[in-house]
C-alpha cells in the first residue's frame, strides 16, 4: 500500500480522489493526513552547497517532503542525477543555451523552463509549500518576490534578498502573511535564540565570524594573497563566491545588514564578534545583561532541518558537538582597518536607499574579477567603495529601481580598471 501511496501522491487530486474509494474511514483518514503533512519543496539553487545540503536534510524524512521543482545556473552535470533521484515535476536553468541542451537529455521525464523568467514562472505557478531561496547573488530576488506574494514560507539563504531590498521584501512579507526563516547558520542562531522571547527586551544581537583564511594575516599581507588561499576557509566548506566573501568579512557585512531587516534592529545593536571555532553560531543579549547562544558544529545541515520543520524539530543522525572536545571557545573583536569590507556594509546600511544595493552589485563583479584573476584580493574593498562614490543613491527605491542599479553598478565596475 505505501508503494502506491508513494506513486499517487505526486498528483494530489488524484489522490484524495483515490482515498475516497477507500471503504474504511480511518484509513481514509490517515492517508488524506500523509498528504497534507507531506510539504512540497521548490529549492532556488539545488546544485550549489546549500541546495546539496538541503537535499541531504530532505533524505532524512522520507514520507515528510517533496520535491517538486529544482533550478540551477549552469550545473547541468549535477542536476540530472537530482532529477533521476527526486524526480521534481520542474527543472529551470538560468543558462539558455544549457537548458536547451538538458532538455533532449531528460526528454519525458520532467518539463524544463530557461532564464530569469523560467524561475520566476516557477516560483509564480508551481505547486509547492516551502521555498528554498538557496541561489547566490542578486539573481534570487525576483523569484524569492514572486514566492513572497504567494504566501508561501520561504527558508532563506540568499543573503542579497534583504540586502538589496530588505524594505520591500520585508513590507511584502507583512502583507502576504509570509513567514520568512532564515537558513545562514547566524540568523537561524538568532531566531532559535528570539523564539518565546519579546524582541523589546533585546539589547543587541552579536554575529559571529570565524575571521576566514586569514585571520592570522595583516592588512598589508593580504596584497598577495591568492585565489587558492582565498578558497581554502578553514572551518566551512561553501561555493567560490561565498567563500571569497567570507575572506574579505563582506559575508558578514551582508549579514548585518540582513540581520537589521529580519529582526527590526539599528546597526548600533547589531554587534559583530570573531569565534575562530565556529561553534557559537550567534547569540542574544538582552536587558537583563542575559546571553543566550545558539551551538553546534559547523554543518549547515541543521539550520536547513530547521527552516523546513520550524516549530518542530525532527530528530536526526547529523554529528553532535563534543563540548570537551573542543576544550576552548574564544572571541574578539573584528579589526575594521584590515577587514574594510565589513566597515563599508554597516556605512551602506547607514546611508540606506540603493547604498547596500550598489554595495552587493560592485562586490558581485569584483569577487568574480579576483575569481578570474584580474585584480588582487585587496582591490576588491577599493572597487566597492568607488561604486560607492559614484553611482547614484535612491531613498525608499521601489523594485525596477532596484533591478536599473544592480544593472548600472555592475556595468560601472566591470569597466573599472
Amino acid at each position: 500500500m505505501s508503494i502506491v501511496f508513494a506513486e499517487i501522491v505526486r498528483t494530489d487530486k488524484l489522490f484524495i480522489g483515490f482515498c475516497s474509494l477507500i471503504k474504511r474511514p480511518f484509513l481514509r483518514t490517515f492517508t488524506l493526513q500523509l498528504v497534507i503533512n507531506m510539504k512540497r519543496i521548490l529549492i532556488l539553487g539545488s546544485t550549489g552547497s546549500i541546495g546539496i545540503n538541503a537535499l541531504n536534510v530532505i533524505k532524512q524524512f522520507p514520507g515528510k517532503f517533496q520535491i517538486e521543482a529544482l533550478t540551477v545556473n549552469t550545473r547541468i552535470d549535477l542536476l540530472e542525477p537530482q532529477i533521476d533521484e527526486f524526480k521534481p515535476r520542474l527543472v529551470v536553468v538560468k543558462d539558455d543555451k544549457l537548458a536547451l541542451e538538458l532538455k533532449k537529455k531528460v526528454k519525458g521525464k520532467c518539463e524544463v523552463l530557461k532564464g530569469i523568467e523560467g524561475l520566476c514562472e516557477a516560483a509564480a505557478e508551481c505547486d509547492y509549500d516551502i521555498l528554498i531561496g538557496a541561489m547566490v547573488g542578486f539573481a534570487g530576488l525576483a523569484p524569492t518576490v514572486e514566492a513572497i506574494k504567494r504566501g508561501k514560507r520561504i527558508a532563506l539563504a540568499n543573503k542579497e534578498t534583504l540586502v538589496v531590498a530588505g524594505e520591500l521584501v520585508t513590507s511584502l512579507c507583512r502583507k502576504h502573511d509570509t513567514e520568512l526563516i532564515p537558513v545562514d547558520s547566524e540568523h537561524s542562531a538568532i531566531y532559535q535564540c528570539l523564539v518565546g522571547e519579546n524582541i523589546n527586551e533585546v539589547e543587541k544581537i552579536i554575529l559571529t565570524a570565524s575571521g576566514g583564511p586569514f585571520l592570522n594575516k595583516t592588512k598589508s599581507e593580504l596584497s598577495n594573497v591568492t585565489v587558492d588561499e582565498a578558497l581554502n576557509h578553514p572551518n566551512w566548506k561553501m561555493g567560490n563566491k561565498i567563500t571569497i566573501d567570507s575572506a574579505s568579512m563582506m559575508n558578514k557585512g551582508l549579514e548585518v545588514i540582513e540581520a537589521h531587516w529580519l529582526f527590526g534592529l539599528p546597526k548600533e545593536r547589531i554587534k559583530v564578534l570573531i569565534h575562530p571555532q565556529s561553534i557559537v553560531h550567534s547569540m542574544v543579549q538582552f536587558v537583563d545583561g542575559s546571553i543566550k547562544a545558539q551551538m553546534g558544529i559547523p554543518d549547515m545541515k541543521l539550520p536547513i532541518q530547521y527552516a523546513l520543520t520550524y516549530p518542530e524539530r525532527f530528530k536526526n543522525n547529523f554529528e553532535r558537538a563534543d563540548l570537551p572536545k573542543i576544550s576552548s571557545l574564544t572571541f574578539f573583536e573584528p579589526d575594521f582597518d584590515k577587514y574594510e569590507c565589513l566597515k563599508l556594509a554597516f556605512n551602506a546600511l547607514e546611508v540606506g536607499g540603493t547604498s547596500p544595493c550598489i554595495m552587493n552589485a560592485a562586490n558581485e563583479v569584483a569577487v568574480d574579477k579576483f575569481l578570474k584573476r584580474k585584480i588582487k584580493f585587496s582591490h576588491i574593498p577599493e572597487l566597492i567603495e568607488t561604486a560607492l562614490n559614484k553611482m547614484e543613491n535612491h531613498k525608499a527605491p521601489d523594485l525596477d529601481a532596484i533591478f536599473e542599479c544592480d544593472k548600472e553598478t555592475r556595468e560601472f565596475v566591470t569597466n573599472l580598471k
